[in-house]
């Protein structure tokens, strides 16, 4: 009778100090973690990477059959010990290992999503000028740039592309002359990143919940529109046509499978701690299993529509350039999302910058979300700043 009462009055202390306000929060609030940067920024470019449509028939295969299962996985072992990462696995000490792995793993997945959201800062401010930057051919980019009026553009690059590269990024020919000082523009956007995630850690779950629902719907709304000018640009269809048409002897190739488990991973957040932490402020019986087919479905759906957009672009861009060949026409990369949304967006007739502004503003909000959940896994509330390096062990 004694070690029942003393193990209840264990479990009534370690309860959260906070929860979900409703099962809705829970949801949207996943729904803002998995549609984030690995489907609008990671997602085109490892397709473009990988083939286009051989690149998608895998990464379906592994979101069936490894993403949902794991993240049902992860969702059910926070639910059930409503602890953080960490000490949800004092229930198989031999795995503290795996745990251990996941707070370094999202440690290091914060450093460079910090700089995407200060690259979508910048996007940001250039989309409140009078013109968009990117919308035409500058004097100082030289003979390199067309703006789809010449007949033979061979060879060019778009104005987005070396707005991008030469613009923003300052990118060198070569470092023959060093790296050079870095660009105070960015760095100020990334302190100003940092500020922001910083400002939101103070808050608590119960404000991250509320933000959810606008979180959880607004990246939609803007891809949606960005979708819909996409596919209706000259040649968008063999862009598109291209994303889904598989090479079916590259199905045989072990790098394509290695990149779309890799994006499944990214994409739902998965195997990061994130999602037990989340889960650990659920009510202890809740069926989660409903929640997790949703996420899912619609984090794949917003990974093939951030695909059909970039490749109708792309499609769009050989169309003007005169090239043949869909996966030559720009650099791929980490940047090609910086170069066909802002494309898509310099397409509209009418007040482009009524668009730019919020695409602009979806990516980094996006990426602030997972990043304050990132860093917020568990910390003892209202233990600021001195209880945010004690994270992962709550």
């Amino acid at each position: 009778m004694g070690k029942s009462a003393k193990l209840e009055f264990s479990s009534k202390s370690e309860k959260p100090a906070e929860q979900w306000g409703n099962g809705l929060e829970f949801l949207f609030s996943c729904i803002s973690l998995s549609v984030g940067l690995g489907n609008i920024w990671r997602f085109p470019y490892i397709a473009f990477q990988n083939g286009g449509g051989t690149f998608v028939i895998p990464y379906l295969i592994a979101l069936l059959v490894i993403g949902r299962p794991v993240y049902y996985l992860e969702i059910s072992l926070g639910q059930f010990t409503g602890r953080g990462v960490v000490k949800a696995f004092d229930m198989a000490p031999l795995l503290k290992g795996v745990a251990v792995g996941q707070v370094l793993a999202t440690a290091a997945s914060i450093t460079y999503y910090s700089s995407i959201m200060a690259l979508t800062l910048r996007f940001l401010l250039a989309s409140f000028g009078a013109e968009l930057p990117w919308s035409r051919c500058w004097e100082s980019w030289g003979s390199d740039c067309h703006d789809g009026s010449a007949q033979n553009a061979t060879g060019k690059m778009s104005p987005a592309q070396l707005y991008f590269e030469r613009e923003i990024l300052h990118e060198l020919p070569n470092i023959d002359n060093g790296l050079g000082l870095p660009n105070w523009q960015l760095v100020a956007c990334l302190a100003v990143a940092w500020f922001i995630i910083g400002g939101v850690l103070i808050r608590g779950i119960k404000s991250s919940g509320k933000a959810a629902y606008f979180l959880g719907v607004f990246p939609y709304v803007v891809l949606l529109i960005l979708l819909l000018r996409a596919v209706t640009l000259p040649g968008a269809m063999d862009g598109i046509i291209y994303f889904f048409k598989p090479q079916w002897r590259e199905l045989l190739n072990p790098l394509v499978w290695y990149a779309a488990v890799t994006q499944v991973f990214f994409s739902l957040a998965i195997c990061f701690g994130t999602l037990i932490t989340y889960a650990s402020y659920n009510n202890f019986n809740r069926n989660v299993y409903n929640d997790i087919v949703i996420i899912t479905t619609m984090d794949s759906c917003s990974s093939i529509i951030a695909g059909c957009i970039t490749f109708g672009i792309l499609g769009n861009l050989a169309r003007e350039t005169g090239v043949t060949d869909i996966g030559s026409v720009v650099k791929g990369g980490a940047g090609l999302a910086f170069i066909s949304y802002p494309e898509a967006i310099a397409k509209f007739e009418y007040v482009p910058q009524a668009l730019a502004v919020p695409w602009a503003w979806a990516p980094a909000s996006c990426g602030l979300f997972g990043i304050t959940w990132g860093h917020r896994v568990r910390r003892p509330f209202g233990c600021w700043p001195a209880g945010w390096l004690s994270w992962a062990l709550v």
